[in-house]
């Protein structure tokens, strides 16, 4: 189980950083665009970690509001989560 919890999270946050890639790629070619539900919901599944790295590393989506305060609220949400999963697991 912690196996495939693990492979999943590497696998979407790959996908997440990709897909950042190519919208960023799209927004200086001019194309249609990745629309940032899609982002956010990348995000969402367990891609917060690789979205926020994209961010950063391309430039990209930096300033744009709204989707910076969802991304942020995905981010506590799924960090408070876990923090709750590390203490019910620790209580025994």
């Amino acid at each position: 189980m912690l196996v495939a919890a693990f492979t999943w999270i590497l696998l979407v946050n790959f996908w997440t950083i990709l897909r950042f890639w190519q919208d960023k790629r799209r927004a200086i070619a001019g194309a249609r665009r990745i629309p940032e539900a899609d982002l956010l919901g990348l995000a969402l599944i367990g891609g917060s970690p690789g979205a926020l790295a994209a961010r950063r590393l391309f430039r990209h989506k930096t300033r744009k509001q709204p989707f910076t305060t969802w991304l942020w609220l995905i981010a506590l949400a799924q960090m408070g989560c876990g923090a709750g999963l590390l203490a019910f697991i620790l209580r025994g």
